[in-house]
């Protein structure tokens, strides 16, 4: 059984409160808009990341891929930034990972999930500041939203 991080959007910002969360975890998940590689080294020292470059991850982040397909426990995951980029011949992937719009989504579609962890960077307008905590085990896995700064009440 593996605990996975799942963050987006960080734009050069780790808030010590994401960095809490994801010491607890196996591997993280980056689905874009890194910004500085100075976040990923910090990343990197924590264990094992997958990560796709963003929009905004400019020349120092050419090496990295805009998509990425890969498993973990059994767990067949694609990543990319920007869910226009989604490689739609998913065949056995069972989770979707995106970015880009800065909001939490999560939903069931043909039986897989997709899920954007929404921005735990610097604040945009007054969204939330979200991640998403994934546990998989043997091909299964179960995932839970954490709001670190709530959305402003409507």
């Amino acid at each position: 059984m593996k605990k996975i991080g799942i963050i987006s959007d960080t734009h050069g910002l780790l808030r010590p409160e994401i960095l809490e969360i994801l010491k607890d975890c196996d591997c993280i998940i980056h689905a874009g808009d890194v910004n500085k590689p100075e976040i990923l080294d910090t990343l990197r020292m924590m264990g094992s990341i997958y990560v796709v470059r963003g929009n905004n991850d400019k020349d120092w982040a050419e090496g990295i891929a805009k998509t990425l397909h890969f498993t973990i426990e059994g767990v067949k995951f694609f990543m990319t930034h920007n869910k226009k980029d989604v490689d739609w011949d998913l065949k056995d992937t069972q989770v979707v990972i995106f970015g880009h719009t800065h909001k939490y989504f999560e939903k069931m579609i043909d039986n897989r999930l997709w899920l954007n962890p929404g921005s735990c960077g610097p604040r945009r307008f007054d969204q939330e500041i979200t991640m998403a905590v994934m546990t998989v085990d043997n091909g299964t896995y179960q995932w839970e939203k954490i709001a670190m700064i709530p959305g402003k009440e409507k």
